[in-house]
């Protein structure tokens, strides 16, 4: 009876029943927040590469590939192998959610905080997957591909949050910078928002349209919205260098001061990758390496941001006892 109810016990709540037979280490916890992280710019870049080889609609219909397969056909050639592979790494992303999801809730003490990051992480997974799907379905309408690409922001937001606080306790934050530093911190996370949607903009009324036949574009100049993307761009270099000088001059801690120098690195090679892109007609491989450095340029963001508060690791003190007593 002990064993038949047990069963039943694991079926209603196996992530408890896992929990009560695993308990990963900080170290495996970090890493899972990882696979999560790298997973999320992965199916960025992909979709990248789904709309640059023009294989958008390589599968004509979701969530099958066509209306009478559910796996990419002959028929559909390299465009559907393309979009079905971008889709099948979906499964990938989820198991690394699913990943920490597990670690978080197994790890002892149970971090109630990254587990429930971890299934916001999951809603944002299935949210995307399914506005990809509207995206097809509505023959790639550039404004639902630029939701697709936010959305996707946002589980880029939540992965690197969730990779940094592996690294924290679950007590109230402290500040680590004095007020003005976290006051320019807030405006570098909004002006780069706003340059992560100019780009979608760009993208919506550039040449990629993500298929060969004929798809509808943003009604605007797309040399003008580029060129407000640079102006953008232009404004966060200005705002990262602010932080990195007025780091220096606070005497913040080394790791913080570290992370506005990366994050000026980063956006030197985007904008690099950004200008001769535009002056040499778009070409794919580089427009793929710009996908990828916005995202890059959005972790370094978060990191700096982060980086301006701890969160101290709660000590358990030994109970009576305790053979460490001992030795104190």
């Amino acid at each position: 009876m002990h064993k038949a109810a047990f069963t039943i016990g694991a079926v209603l709540n196996p992530f408890a029943y896992i929990a009560s037979r695993w308990t990963p280490s900080p170290r495996t916890v970090r890493r899972a927040a990882l696979a999560a992280l790298v997973m999320s710019v992965v199916i960025v870049v992909t979709g990248g590469a789904v709309r640059l080889t023009g294989s958008g609609l390589g599968c004509d219909t979701w969530p099958k590939c066509t209306d009478d397969s559910l796996i990419v056909t002959q028929a559909q050639g390299f465009h559907g192998v393309i979009e079905f592979g971008n889709r099948m790494l979906t499964y990938v992303l989820c198991a690394a959610v699913g990943a920490i999801i597990l670690a978080a809730r197994s790890a002892t003490p149970w971090r109630h905080s990254l587990t429930k990051l971890g299934w916001l992480q999951f809603a944002l997974v299935m949210g995307n997957a399914v506005l990809g799907g509207i995206t097809v379905l509505t023959g790639l309408n550039p404004y639902s591909v630029a939701g697709h690409f936010l959305l996707a922001t946002s589980l880029i937001t939540v992965t690197t949050i969730t990779w940094h606080r592996t690294g924290e306790g679950d007590t109230d934050p402290r500040p680590r910078a004095p007020g003005p530093v976290r006051g320019l911190s807030r405006a570098l996370v909004a002006t780069t928002l706003v340059l992560i949607a100019a780009g979608t903009v760009v993208t919506g009324s550039g040449p990629h349209a993500g298929d060969s036949s004929e798809i509808r574009r943003m009604p605007f100049d797309w040399a003008t919205t580029a060129h407000v993307h640079a102006v953008a761009a232009w404004l966060v270099c200005a705002l990262a260098v602010a932080m990195w000088l007025l780091l220096r001059v606070a005497d913040s801690p080394a790791d913080t001061r570290a992370r506005a120098r990366d994050l000026l690195l980063v956006l030197l090679a985007q904008g690099a990758v950004g200008y001769v892109q535009f002056f040499t007609d778009l070409p794919e491989a580089l427009v793929a390496a710009h996908m990828l450095g916005s995202c890059l340029v959005w972790i370094s963001v978060l990191r700096v941001v982060l980086s301006l508060r701890e969160r101290p690791v709660e000590r358990t003190a030994p109970v009576q006892g305790d053979p460490q007593l001992s030795t104190v």
